[in-house]
């Protein structure tokens, strides 16, 4: 009787897979326990939230902590919808013009050679050292210069220089042939023609991951609504969550930071759930193992 031969990576289940199920689910479900808190968390009454010792699931799920923060967001003066109209705008404004900027930039400094290119890589390599609260005090000295306090822009301005997402997508267009970049100028293609026809479509994964790097940075910023924004309807849903629960009273404002944990959390999640397959992708081309 002739012996089935199964492949290295089966499409479907096979017993013999059973192993590394085993060996994975711990880990699993390790990495879902943030999650899983989360979510219990913003469900917890004022008795759970309170309780000692504390407990991890909730016992009585219920609403009480989004209906208190329903509540105490129509007493301020500025409507919640305006601080998610003005994060849902500086979001997607930032995320759109934060790719296409770096998509351009890892074009030319993976396939271009110009004076200057080793050391422009070397700049961005070393900024990925750099947290947000290094560059504080520079972006709002630059931001002071510039006027722009109070204004939209400075939102987003400080938010298009994203090192890492850089560094993907360069190392990603590092993979694309060269010899199909030649054959296009050859055929009478524009620069912008090779870019926008032939180098966009194949990095769409590396696009992808960065869109959701962005995204995260921007959707829980708080700092340009902290240091260059006096007017709070010109402030970011993230910031006035932030805030508005440290400001309450101490036993509610921990049930409404919970509750607002959650609404911050929520599209983060949904977001790399849809793009996962392609930051799994980006990673396994940008030389990072």
């Amino acid at each position: 009787m002739a012996k089935r031969k199964i492949g290295i990576n089966p499409k479907k289940f096979e017993v013999s897979q059973i192993k590394f199920y085993i060996i994975l689910a711990p880990f699993v479900a390790f990495m879902l326990l943030p999650i899983i808190f989360i979510v219990n968390h913003a469900f917890k009454p004022m008795d759970e939230l309170f309780a000692f010792p504390p407990t991890f699931f909730v016992k009585q799920p219920s609403l009480e902590n989004f209906k208190n923060l329903l509540k105490a967001s129509q007493i301020s003066n500025i409507p919640l919808s305006r601080y998610v109209f003005n994060s849902l705008v500086v979001t997607i404004l930032v995320v759109i013009l934060a790719v296409l900027i770096t998509s351009m930039a890892g074009y030319v400094l993976s396939k271009k050679n110009f004076k200057g290119k080793k050391i422009a890589l070397e700049l961005n390599n070393t900024a990925l050292m750099f947290v947000p609260t290094a560059v504080t005090i520079p972006r709002y000295i630059i931001i002071n210069v510039l006027g722009l306090e109070n204004n939209f822009l400075a939102h987003i301005l400080p938010l298009l220089a994203m090192p890492v997402a850089l560094f993907l997508i360069k190392q990603f267009i590092d993979q694309v042939p060269n010899e199909l970049i030649e054959a296009s100028l050859m055929d009478g293609a524009s620069e912008w023609t090779v870019y926008w026809k032939v180098i966009m479509p194949l990095i769409k994964p590396a696009l992808a991951t960065a869109a959701l790097l962005v995204f995260q940075a921007v959707w829980n910023n708080i700092e340009t609504s902290q240091l260059f924004m006096t007017s709070d309807s010109l402030r970011t849903l993230a910031f006035y969550l932030n805030t508005f629960a440290a400001n309450t009273n101490l036993v509610v404002g921990q049930g409404i930071a919970a509750a607002a944990s959650l609404i911050m959390f929520i599209p983060n999640l949904v977001l790399f759930i849809i793009l996962q397959s392609n930051v799994m992708n980006t990673m396994n081309h940008s030389g990072i193992k």
